[in-house]
């Protein structure tokens, strides 16, 4: 089968059910009759039956298991046979009818897919808003239109469907991929909810991986309200507007324009983008220009309180509470898995000349940098944490530390293929590198 037919997919099957004759008592008799009842998932056990020995004809009943049987007695319980003497129960034949609708996703490829090919049954996908993301294998693109049309069958909120035809980023820079549609209208404008934040973009145009929510908020988790975090690689927002949800001063920064233009439009949409500073820059020097221009920042938000319509008229009403941008970055977020290791040169000497901003003259803190990547993957993961640590060292010019080390954090975010996982590797910025005097040439 190439072209669904979802008639193709009925079945009968010849049971028994107990009508039960007095109403009121069918939630009581499911309970003791238990033993008898059929129990199968997504099938409700109470239906409406019919039979010719019941006066009004039809009466609601209990689906029955297929081993109990109408013409044999001794397949009944104890408990239905002393029901039926009593005249309150009828055992009566019963057609239960399958159709399209209540087979699975999985029952369906089962049945359709040559058995040759139901050894990986495509069954991942990620969900953008109404979108349903697909990177089909080769030998299941005979069958892609076929899957596309039964995988929005059985989840109602997907509208279109699309397959991936290249590796996201083969297209441009901006991390984004050609597809084709399967199923639904070409409508790539969707909106997602994360982290009680509402996010609209066009798919299409802009990067964003579902797959990455628990990422997204764990790394949140570690921001406090009043500091500024620098994030060099925003996309449309994933970590910087739930950080500004916390009161977290954002310096938000994308090098596609249609991410920046989203990040505007999800800022406001938020109520954030007083907390949220969005830039459209290359982010080598994004990372080295943002601390600068953070020095010479005086913004402010005030922040009004939630107040009830009575005391909008009164005259004595809050002023709100005022929070003042801090100079300096708590948090430095590199999330471009590809190449942002190589980004790491632009720390050197970030703020040579303003050691006195540091410990031991004051109590801040040089930023934390949190710096995604790829590598290979092994059960322990420690060669790969070692060749990390290495490659960071590298592009630092400054032996970093050891996996394990208080000076290091090693995570293992996610598998992207096979032989491919993406790491979160955090350090807080040496002084040694941060304070390095750099000629200009």
């Amino acid at each position: 089968m190439r072209t669904l037919d979802r008639a193709f997919f009925q079945k009968d099957l010849n049971i028994a059910a107990a009508c039960v004759l007095d109403q009121k008592k069918i939630a009581t008799y499911q309970k003791e009759l238990a033993q008898d009842i059929l129990k199968v998932e997504r099938l409700p056990p109470v239906r409406t039956v019919s039979s010719d020995n019941l006066a009004n004809s039809t009466s609601k009943g209990l689906l029955l298991k297929p081993g109990v049987r109408t013409d044999d007695e001794s397949s009944w319980s104890p408990k239905l046979r002393k029901l039926v003497e009593a005249h309150q129960v009828l055992v009566t034949p019963y057609t239960l009818k399958l159709d399209y609708n209540y087979w699975t996703y999985h029952d369906i490829m089962s049945a359709i897919l040559p058995e040759s090919e139901q050894d990986e049954i495509p069954v991942g996908f990620s969900v953008v808003g109404h979108v349903a993301h697909l990177n089909l294998r080769d030998q299941y693109l005979l069958y892609k239109t076929l899957i596309a049309s039964v995988l929005q069958d059985k989840n109602p909120t997907i509208r279109t469907v699309i397959n991936k035809i290249d590796d996201v980023g083969e297209e441009n820079e901006f991390r984004t991929f050609r597809y084709e549609i399967l199923a639904g209208p070409d409508d790539m404008n969707v909106e997602v909810k994360e982290q009680d934040c509402i996010f609209n973009f066009d798919y299409s145009k802009v990067y964003w991986n579902t797959r990455l929510s628990t990422e997204h908020h764990r790394l949140v988790s570690k921001f406090q309200p009043g500091e500024a975090a620098c994030d060099v690689m925003a996309g449309v927002g994933p970590f910087a507007l739930p950080a500004a949800k916390k009161k977290i001063w954002v310096w938000a920064n994308d090098l596609n324009p249609e991410s920046h233009h989203s990040l505007v439009h999800n800022a406001n949409r938020n109520k954030v983008s007083q907390f949220v500073n969005p830039f459209c820059e290359d982010g080598h020097s994004f990372i080295r220009t943002s601390a600068s221009r953070l020095l010479n920042s005086d913004r402010q938000a005030t922040l009004q309180p939630k107040v009830s319509r009575s005391a909008r008229n009164q005259s004595q009403r809050s002023l709100g509470e005022t929070f003042k941008e801090p100079k300096i970055f708590s948090h430095y977020i590199l999330n471009l898995p590809a190449t942002a290791i190589t980004f790491l040169p632009s720390f050197i000497g970030l703020y040579a000349g303003h050691e006195h901003l540091f410990h031991p003259h004051t109590g801040a803190k040089l930023p934390m940098i949190h710096v995604y990547c790829f590598s290979t993957k092994s059960d322990d993961n420690k060669a790969e944490e070692l060749k990390i640590c290495k490659e960071i060292s590298e592009q630092l010019g400054y032996e970093i530390g050891k996996p394990g080390d208080e000076k290091m954090e090693i995570r293992d975010v996610r598998d992207v293929a096979p032989q491919k996982r993406m790491f979160c590797a955090s350090f807080r910025l040496p002084m040694e590198v941060a304070f390095r005097k750099v000629e200009v040439v």
